[in-house]
């Protein structure tokens, strides 16, 4: 669980997050949305604890954030940022070996192993283990920094935009991974302890409405609504949150979301 009490952040004197107050708990996929300069990106890296609020708090697991030890912070939340660097000739075994490093410290043993090769094999990335990550197709490079997140065993992966500049068969492969690993969540109710969260920036709304089964609408650095897909997003909130006329269309078994 993690909660969020009175957030504000202010940077050179500008409130980037204004008294955001929620609940979000534990497995499935959420999804924060809304506009260029909402504080998507900055929510969530006050939530791994790198950004100190002017106001308000938030706790994970019952715990201040920022009280919390960075290397067992690191252990309970996986940050994967916008565009990460990567060192030339670095392999993508060696990048995802670096999601282990808060729990070996620089010596890895036969757990720590065994993890890495699960995460290569679950992202599909075991036949490119050896290749450096320089040389990889953008969708292949991004998944291999989603399965670094994944390698370091956190409850929660905190992810800014993962499926950006990726085209669309790689952004559904990546969805479908996490889908997998998160599974659904049903309300309030708390997944197995065993089960992954996955917390993601998104700007395709379609790939958001598909896969995310609780959302996080910010706008201007407000909470505008927070809650379960379904009873939650609606024709009217999307238009509030983009300021444009938008429409959810029922097409066979699924929605989906078209201008107005």
């Amino acid at each position: 669980m993690i909660d969020i009490d009175h957030l504000t952040l202010e940077r050179d004197g500008r409130v980037i997050l204004d008294d955001i107050s929620l609940r979000l708990p534990r497995g499935g996929i959420t999804a924060i949305i809304g506009p260029n300069g909402a504080g998507k990106s900055t929510l969530l890296h006050c939530l791994a604890g790198l950004l100190a609020p002017r106001s308000g708090r938030v706790r994970v697991l019952g715990r201040d954030i920022h009280h919390i030890p960075a290397r067992e912070r690191a252990r309970l939340l996986a940050l994967l940022t916008q565009s990460p660097g990567t060192v030339p000739r670095l392999s993508v075994r060696d990048l995802v070996a670096f999601g282990r490093w808060p729990h070996h410290r620089g010596r890895p043993g036969p757990t720590d192993h065994a993890l890495v090769a699960q995460a290569l094999e679950r992202f599909a990335l075991t036949p490119l283990a050896a290749r450096d990550v320089e040389t990889l197709s953008g969708g292949q490079k991004q998944r291999a920094f989603v399965a670094m997140a994944y390698a370091q065993s956190t409850p929660w992966m905190l992810l800014d935009e993962p499926l950006s500049a990726l085209d669309p068969k790689y952004i559904r492969d990546i969805m479908d991974r996490l889908r997998d690993l998160a599974p659904p969540r049903h309300g309030l109710t708390e997944a197995p302890a065993a089960s992954r969260s996955v917390l993601l920036v998104l700007h395709d709304l379609q790939i958001a409405w598909r896969y995310a089964d609780w959302f996080v609408c910010l706008k201007d650095g407000k909470l505008l609504a927070h809650g379960p897909r379904d009873t939650t997003v609606t024709a009217d909130l999307l238009s509030a949150l983009y300021d444009t006329p938008l429409r959810l269309e029922r097409v066979s078994d699924s929605s989906v979301i078209l201008p107005a």
